[in-house]
């Protein structure tokens, strides 16, 4: 059922205008009677300032006549005749014209530190095309001499709660699939860059170890 705009301040103006029951402007804004009747008390919205429905095209005179003259007759909100805003559907992020060349940058950075993520996370996480990232990952794209990886975060694509987001997500999947990837925090710009050859690995270390002679 459909309810009027500022339900409270709607059943202000009713409670102070009309004779109408708590019961039918209660059905009529969608809250209990008893709440009604104690925001008519002045125990609950204080302040509150009444809103008239005959103004903004939500009731009419007439209807409210009716209520008050039948006690079991329910307001009924009026069709208004501007028509409702189309939903607008869910597609790709919008980008700003200065950082739209700094994208393959970006996506080369995920598909080189997380390449768990599916095309279709990044191509919402950055408001880019799957044509566009495979591109890049198969090195045909027309600028990748100058692509260099670097982080979305930084470059001011994405937030690092959404790109964390998303590869939470990406783990799970790949949990489900029996190939379960550690994740890792994205902050950490050194867990992301491959190991050496010419690092050693850092000893345990334990009485044994702390004590041996050099």
């Amino acid at each position: 059922m459909a309810l009027p705009l500022m339900p409270k301040a709607t059943a202000v103006w009713l409670l102070d205008n009309t004779s109408i029951t708590f019961e039918q402007i209660g059905d009529f804004t969608g809250m209990h009677h008893l709440e009604v009747q104690a925001i008519a008390d002045e125990e609950v919205a204080i302040g509150i300032v009444g809103v008239d429905p005959i103004a903004n095209g939500q009731l009419t005179a007439e209807e409210i006549k009716k209520a008050e003259t039948k006690e079991s007759h329910s307001l009924k909100l009026k069709k208004s005749d501007i028509p409702k805003p189309k939903v607008r559907a869910k597609g790709a992020r919008y980008t700003p014209v200065s950082k739209r060349q700094e994208r393959p940058d970006a996506i080369a950075w995920l598909l080189r530190n997380h390449s768990e993520l599916l095309d279709s996370q990044i191509s919402r996480l950055l408001g880019t095309t799957k044509n566009t990232i495979t591109a890049i990952r198969d090195k045909t794209h027309w600028d990748t001499k100058n692509i260099e990886p670097q982080n979305p975060v930084t470059l001011g694509l994405c937030t690092e709660a959404e790109l964390k987001t998303a590869l939470i997500r990406a783990e799970k999947r790949l949990k489900k699939a029996g190939k379960a990837k550690p994740y890792v925090d994205t902050q950490d710009e050194s867990s992301h860059t491959e190991p050496k050859d010419n690092l050693t690995k850092t000893e345990e270390i334990t009485a044994e170890n702390l004590f041996k002679p050099q």
